[in-house]
């Protein structure tokens, strides 16, 4: 253990969120952390780690793993979920509108692919009819997840895509251009290599749909408007979806046309994610990170997030069977910029890039070497072949002596590694910056929603308050976050969810040349945000009108620390 670590949270507006979200009726922060570790021990010895290493909030599990493990209610611990496949018609889509309110209403997000679902105004043969388009009946959906969430604690939430040749993909691109359209959604166009391909030679993109080709278009033109979008209203993000499913580790059984609401679990039909972090900051001790504490965790944490896939709840069979067949975990970090400052390296530098390619490689070989592990004690992951498996392009990315490991014992777990955005419980943990993300400032306003409305509360950033004040989301420039959501990415079998802020001084055509490098670089998606766009943000920075303990500014250039 690392020396002087405390137990538990500091911050009021930590405590107050835990206790909301979190612990059972009358539960304390020591009996949550003992009701989750009982839940998933595997021996007296596991249990005692594993309570270690929630007690002192280095490992962080997503919330819904929090919430349900060994707790009375009826919820599931898997946050996000895929729907199965929206075919082209009304049975298929109720059907999966009716499995989507159980989903919800058990506390899992949900994403979708409406690609299946014939363009506007197409011919319905057997009504004589016209079809309304996918973008319409999204709307059914919007308002199952607005009525769901208004009857519980946890807003809904959903991911649409739709491909970028389906003919349907102007409507859709301009679907949300208000405050008040599909709220309940967020949107983002499945991006093929071959639409990046017409793009670069600029020759005509076909738009089809079963086969059928509707027109061809100017790519260039069609980039435009999801750019000059998503420049305005930080919607749609780009899921680069050949690229997804040529690094999937289970690209001999699957096919991926979706990801979950935020975008760091692209999944199968039925898929379902099951999310922790890595709370990075617990591993600073004196300035520098302490990597053998990392590694002795990980296989503690595997294990135990292993455990929940056999001891939940599934709102679907289909999910449980998904479920069961592949075994996904997805353990990621937070705290990222927190922590690499905290070390003396200003973060989305080149010094403290190379500790974060350190921090994530290690992560990544353990997490898979304890899967191995886990593998010879339990057997691998019914779907695993040995051959096809260590054939995929991202397994061939390990270490050799990871892979060495895999062809010996097998793998427990088909997927890992992913990056989510961690905001809720980055902030329990006393507001450490949240996944890989800066902070968005060193204090604001947090808006948290409620059944019942919203509130609102003011916010210190963790290393802020330990007297670094190193470079807000705001002031690090927009090549520098795809930079790190590209290092982040090559250590991710899943993928990162993480939001690249553009700054007032980034003119349109180098905002559209990032989506251009994100591709390039092997990114699995990108969404950005403009604080001058037309969307508000849930965070609004505030003037610190309030006396302060002593902060430190690391210079970016030279790494040097003032303080004031």
């Amino acid at each position: 253990m690392i020396p002087n670590q405390h137990y538990g949270m500091t911050l009021p507006i930590s405590e107050e969120i835990d206790i909301q979200k979190y612990r059972q009726t009358g539960e304390d922060f020591y009996s949550k952390v003992v009701r989750i570790a009982d839940a998933l021990k595997d021996t007296p010895d596991h249990f005692e780690a594993f309570k270690d290493t929630l007690r002192c909030m280095r490992f962080l599990p997503a919330g819904r793993v929090q919430n349900a493990m060994g707790s009375v209610r009826q919820t599931t611990a898997f946050n996000c979920f895929v729907s199965g496949h929206i075919e082209d018609s009304m049975d298929s889509i109720m059907l999966r509108a009716t499995e989507a309110a159980e989903t919800m209403r058990r506390g899992g997000g949900i994403g979708y692919d409406f690609s299946r679902l014939r363009p506007r105004g197409d011919l319905i043969k057997s009504l004589d009819s016209k079809s309304s388009g996918p973008v319409s009946f999204m709307g059914i959906y919007d308002a199952v997840c607005q009525t769901i969430s208004s009857s519980g604690h946890r807003r809904g939430a959903q991911l649409a895509t739709l491909r970028v040749d389906h003919p349907d993909i102007e409507r859709f691109i301009t679907c949300k251009h208000n405050e008040k359209s599909l709220t309940g959604f967020n949107v983002s166009v499945g991006i093929t290599d071959n639409f990046m391909d017409c793009l670069q030679k600029k020759k005509p993109f076909a738009l089809k749909y079963d086969g059928k080709v509707y027109e061809e278009i100017d790519p260039v033109a069609l980039w435009d408007m999801i750019m000059r979008s998503t420049w305005d209203w930080a919607e749609p993000g780009c899921l680069f979806i050949d690229t997804i499913n040529k690094m999937n580790n289970m690209w001999y059984a699957e096919t991926i046309e979706a990801t979950n609401p935020c975008g760091e679990q692209p999944l199968p039909p039925f898929g379902a994610c099951l999310l922790g972090s890595f709370n990075l900051v617990k591993y600073v001790d004196d300035g520098r990170f302490n990597f053998e504490q990392f590694q002795r965790d990980i296989p503690v944490v595997v294990r135990s997030m292993d455990n929940v896939i056999d001891r939940t709840i599934y709102p679907l069979n289909a999910q449980r069977d998904e479920a069961y067949s592949k075994r996904r975990l997805g353990l990621g970090v937070t705290g990222l910029a927190n922590a690499v400052e905290l070390c003396g390296k200003p973060f989305a530098t080149s010094t403290a890039n190379r500790l974060t390619h350190k921090i994530l490689k290690t992560l990544r070989d353990h997490c898979y070497e304890a899967s191995a592990d886990i593998a010879k004690e339990k057997g691998s992951f019914p779907l695993f072949d040995k051959e096809k498996y260590l054939a995929g392009n991202f397994v061939k990315t390990l270490s050799p002596w990871v892979q060495q490991k895999i062809e010996r014992y097998g793998i427990r777990n088909s997927h890992l590694t992913s990056i989510a955005p961690t905001g809720t419980i980055s902030l329990t943990a006393d507001n450490v910056s949240s996944g890989i993300e800066p902070p968005f400032s060193h204090f604001y306003e947090r808006t948290i929603q409620q059944f019942n409305g919203h509130q609102i509360e003011r916010v210190e950033d963790y290393a802020y308050r330990q007297g670094i004040k190193g470079r807000t989301a705001n002031e690090i420039s927009a090549e520098e976050h795809v930079e790190v959501l590209s290092i982040a990415s090559r250590y991710m079998d899943s993928a990162v969810s993480k939001t690249c802020n553009v700054g007032d001084d980034v003119s349109y055509e180098s905002f559209k040349e990032l989506y251009l490098t994100a591709w390039k670089k092997g990114c699995k998606g990108i969404t950005t945000f403009r604080a001058a766009g037309k969307r508000y943000g849930i965070l609004n920075e505030v003037t610190d009108d309030e006396p302060h303990a002593e902060a430190c500014f690391i210079d970016p250039q030279t790494g040097q620390k003032t303080c004031e």
